[in-house]
């Protein structure tokens, strides 16, 4: 049986280099090896820029140990929400595999958002940027990345009603905004708005890994410089002990009642 962290790809290298961050922690902590691998893009990083080791793609991987005799894959998102398009578009995506290699068996352990960490470890991350930066109640956004499925915004809209409960007094202000899509308020429209512009605040990114949208010199981090606020950008969910925990503990329940054989 293989076991892999899924991630969306990038051709950042930061973002693969924490992928297999991440993958290291849950191998070391589910005492079972766990490959880094990405849906697309990550073929693509040199490989000078991650050790001299290639970035393994989905379909490469798969068709990769299916050739050595593999036939059992349990996968673990690394997805802010591995529901919605994404979902469907990755499990189409390993369905085609399925026929193209001539069969294949596949498992995904829940996601972050079924098991509910995602407020929480936001959460700690904008209390760790409060405490820093000495901020007093500050107003807060929190930022996803956007896409075309109203599920998206609805996700991003529950996701930050939760952080808001959680920090109660502690903030000002709580906005939910997206960095790009269909479903407004965008995050450069939100930072112009009465209460937040001219204002310190915070922003918190609901990003698993830096790259070209998170991170030092992302689009963020741009959107942020250009706007009317002084803008304290909180740290990542992907890398916080809380989201290892929740992988850790959803791959153990998923290897733990999987049928013996693995997936008659």
């Amino acid at each position: 049986m293989i076991v892999a962290l899924v991630d969306n790809g990038s051709v950042e290298p930061a973002a693969h280099r924490n992928l297999r961050g991440v993958a290291a922690a849950l191998s070391t902590r589910c005492d079972t090896l766990v490959h880094a691998v990405s849906w697309k893009y990550s073929d693509r990083i040199p490989p000078q820029e991650l050790g001299g080791a290639p970035a393994w793609t989905l379909a490469a991987f798969v068709r990769a140990l299916v050739a050595r005799g593999q036939r059992e894959f349990v996968l673990v998102p690394f997805f802010i929400s591995a529901q919605g398009t994404i979902g469907s578009a990755l499990r189409h995506d390993l369905d085609e595999l399925q026929r193209e290699t001539g069969g294949f068996e596949y498992a995904f352990t829940p996601g972050l958002a079924a098991q509910d960490v995602i407020p929480a470890i936001a959460a700690a991350r904008i209390r760790e940027t409060i405490a820093a930066q000495s901020l007093r109640t500050p107003p807060v956004v929190v930022v996803d990345h956007g896409g075309p499925s109203p599920a998206s915004a609805t996700l991003r809209d529950e996701l930050a009603a939760k952080i808001r409960t959680l920090l109660g007094s502690e903030i000002g202000s709580l906005a939910a905004a997206s960095l790009e899509g269909h479903h407004p308020p965008l995050l450069a429209d939100q930072l112009r708005a009465p209460g937040f512009a001219g204002r310190v605040l915070v922003v918190a990114p609901l990003f698993l890994s830096p790259g070209r949208h998170a991170g030092t010199g992302g689009d963020i981090a741009e959107i942020c410089r250009a706007s009317p606020a002084s803008c304290q950008v909180s740290g990542l969910i992907g890398p916080h002990p809380l989201a290892i925990d929740a992988l850790a503990a959803a791959l153990h329940h998923t290897l733990s009642h999987l049928p013996a054989p693995i997936f008659a």
